[in-house]
């Protein structure tokens, strides 16, 4: 028995949690998540201009802050995964990785809680646009015939084997990595937000129970949730970093002679 409150509460969480009614536009297609991926954009180039509007020798907290973000990527992923090349990829993989971050990080700010990356939609796009990074970067690199030859026919594979292994070289390069690429940033968003639902709402529900004791663990609920947030936080940052550092492996083995 539930009274009050929690009464009002919808239970169980369903995959409905994850549409929000739209704000305007032409077929209601201006939805709240258009706004807080445009609202990250926003963040991203803002963040950059402020902190890089007068660049000093000895650098200001918010400029130290954006060439700390700056470095880490160009340092830690982009120099380390592909090379001396990797510093010309830097600007875009460290754009990539804020926009990913900030577009995360909704999931755990208070009054929305529901990052884009939950709608597989937002990830696949930025999926597509690794994918075709990494394509360009090799065909650029070595020519369309020669760049197919590198992706599909590991050195030193016999002959006999080819048959085999160019399907399973087609199907890992060219279909599997745009598609784990994707689900993987999607699926622990969706069930980030998921876990979340279920212990704050759960808190409520039992809070609402004729049962003393039950309603005593609604606090336990509420405390799970808080620490689940932290949680998400972390994940929301790993996230973005996998995603990352996933697509400058991608485009290391695109235009590296032998993989």
């Amino acid at each position: 028995m539930v009274r009050g409150l929690a009464a009002e509460v919808p239970w169980p969480p369903s995959v409905d949690d994850f549409f929000l009614p739209p704000i305007a536009g032409p077929d209601n297609w201006f939805t709240k998540f258009t706004l807080f991926v445009w609202v990250a954009v926003a963040i991203t180039i803002i963040f950059f201009l402020v902190a890089y509007r007068n660049p000093k020798l000895v650098p200001t907290k918010s400029q130290w802050i954006a060439e700390s973000a700056y470095g880490f990527v160009r340092d830690g992923i982009a120099k380390d995964i592909i090379g001396a090349e990797g510093i010309k990829f830097a600007p875009y993989l460290a754009s990539l990785f804020l926009f990913i971050a900030f577009n995360n990080l909704w999931g755990i700010i208070p009054g929305v809680q529901l990052s884009p990356n939950t709608h597989i939609a937002f990830p696949a796009f930025l999926a597509i646009i690794s994918y075709v990074l990494f394509i360009w970067v090799g065909v650029k690199r070595f020519g369309f015939a020669k760049y197919i030859k590198n992706q599909l026919i590991p050195p030193g594979a016999p002959a006999w084997l080819l048959p085999l292994v160019i399907p399973l070289e087609f199907a890992s390069t060219f279909l599997f990595r745009p598609l784990t690429l994707a689900l993987r940033l999607f699926a622990n968003m969706f069930a980030g937000h998921v876990i979340l639902l279920v212990f704050t709402l759960g808190g409520f529900v039992l809070l609402g129970s004729d049962n003393f004791a039950l309603a005593g663990i609604s606090i336990v609920s509420w405390a799970i949730a808080i620490v689940m947030t932290i949680f998400e936080l972390l994940v929301a940052l790993l996230q973005a970093y996998v995603f990352v550092l996933l697509t400058s492996v991608y485009v290391q083995t695109s235009i590296a002679e032998e993989h």
